[in-house]
């Protein structure tokens, strides 16, 4: 049974500041008063893939760093001291594991291990370190890693010095930002779909002791609860970005996109037109997000799993209670280009038909109602 319930200490929502409203009385909370453990950040995603040389190639064009790489597997790392963002282990189809967390303490995925009768084992990365591997209610592979020896700072991009009406900063010097691989900084944020997104909010809140940002519900439908969370971690008065976990209720599970800060919008937009000049496809952007507020572009690689660069992110320390407010499309970006439905995932196909129908049949919170909500929401 969960045991998901919100802080004594939190007695409002802050309105206006991330979303139109808050919680209304008895709404679900945002949060566990108990959770097993409180996780740190995101630690590195991993995938596999057949081929590591194409991979490779993929991952420099889009920004990242080699931190190691054998027969195996390929470790992608940002110019941030800290984990590796990405293993990419060889495999004979291209799918998504699951994503690692990075455990505050030593002694945190000791009583993970404990409370759900997993083991303690050794972490096959650069640093080394100890892991307990979990399952989350979608039936997802989740890691928490308390890592042995973090990756050193890397040379990154210097963010443009910039002229603002009359504060003036630069003078007798131009500016030529150059066509070149955006340079990852770090992983930011992991977005899932799941069937059973109740059951699996209560478990990423009461065993990771991550909280909730925003909630999104159906038009006609908040009686019902909520339909996606944008996730942080708890550092208490510590600032951490507005989420590092996404999740939505959808008929498939999974993976739907991952994000990677780069240094400003200049980055961005050069990275940008260096990706296109090499034939790979943007998916949406420019733009910049309502919730997060980030600069975003989205890229789909080589074997369509779709990749953010962004910046200028929200920032929210513990105290910042969840927004409420309707899923719609239109609500996606405060600015940019139309959102694509390729994004959205939207694009009609008999295989999304068929996973559609499956879910609709099987033992879980997706129903008619529901999936009638969610397109009427992607095309509002």
């Amino acid at each position: 049974m969960s045991h998901t319930h919100v802080d004594d200490d939190v007695k409002t929502a802050h309105q206006d500041l991330h979303s139109e409203e808050g919680a209304l009385r008895g709404e679900r909370p945002g949060r566990s008063r108990n959770p097993l453990i409180k996780v740190a950040d995101l630690a590195w995603l991993e995938f596999e893939k057949p081929d590591l040389d194409r991979a490779e190639v993929f991952a420099r064009d889009f920004g990242f760093g080699v931190a190691a790489r054998d027969e195996r597997a390929l470790w992608l790392r940002g110019t941030f001291a800290g984990s590796p963002c990405m293993v990419i282990r060889r495999g004979r189809t291209s799918r998504f594991i699951g994503p690692a967390f990075r455990a505050a303490e030593r002694a945190d995925v000791d009583r993970l291990a404990r409370a759900t009768e997993s083991a303690v084992r050794d972490v096959d990365a650069p640093g080394g370190g100890k892991v307990v591997d979990l399952l989350d209610p979608s039936g997802l592979p989740v890691r928490v890693v308390h890592r042995g020896e973090e990756l050193p700072a890397l040379p990154g991009q210097r963010p443009l010095l910039l002229n603002f009406g009359t504060d003036h900063r630069r003078t007798n010097v131009t500016q030529r930002p150059p066509r070149e691989p955006s340079r990852i900084q770090r992983l930011g944020h992991v977005v899932l779909q799941t069937r059973v997104f109740a059951r699996a909010l209560d478990w990423y809140l009461d065993t990771l002791g991550m909280i909730v940002s925003d909630f999104h519900f159906l038009d006609g439908q908040r009686e019902r609860g909520p339909v996606m969370a944008f996730i942080r971690c708890d550092q208490g008065s510590i600032p951490v970005d507005h989420h590092t976990l996404a999740m939505h209720l959808g008929p498939e599970t999974g993976y739907v996109h991952s994000a990677y800060q780069v240094t400003d919008l200049d980055s961005i937009a050069a990275g940008g037109e260096y990706l296109a000049e090499r034939g790979y496809r943007r998916s949406w952007g420019i733009g910049r997000h309502i919730f997060g507020s980030q600069l975003f572009d989205y890229w789909r690689d080589p074997d369509r799993f779709m990749l953010e660069h962004f910046a200028d992110g929200d920032l929210f320390s513990r105290d910042v209670e969840p927004g409420w407010s309707p899923m719609s499309a239109s609500g996606l970006a405060q600015w940019g280009p139309p959102v694509t439905r390729d994004f959205l995932g939207t694009n009609p196909s008999p295989a999304k038909v068929r996973e559609a129908l499956r879910a609709l049949r099987g033992d879980n919170e997706l129903d008619p109602a529901r999936l009638l909500g969610l397109l009427k929401a992607m095309n509002s």
